[in-house]
């Protein structure tokens, strides 16, 4: 099933969520990515500050795949609409 993430919080919540439905703990996947467990609680809460590098080895982990894709035809989004 695909997700469409908008904010950062929305990325922070699908992360947790599948982390839980893989039956990980933050300590068990922080292990499995090289993070601490209170980095990995930190970027589930609060995933502003989480580089394209941690992002990868925890949907890695996970088994999830990233992808970008264009939007349907449309304008530009402007920033407030990040």
């Amino acid at each position: 099933m695909q997700h469409v993430l908008l904010t950062a919080s929305q990325v922070g919540h699908y992360l947790q969520s599948a982390r839980k439905a893989a039956g990980l703990s933050q300590a068990e996947l922080a292990l499995r990515i090289g993070l601490g467990q209170s980095r990995l609680s930190k970027l589930e809460q609060d995933p502003a500050s989480l580089t394209v590098d941690q992002l990868l080895r925890i949907c890695g982990a996970l088994r999830l795949d990233l992808s970008v894709a264009p939007k349907p035809d449309g304008p530009l989004a402007t920033g407030s609409e990040w």
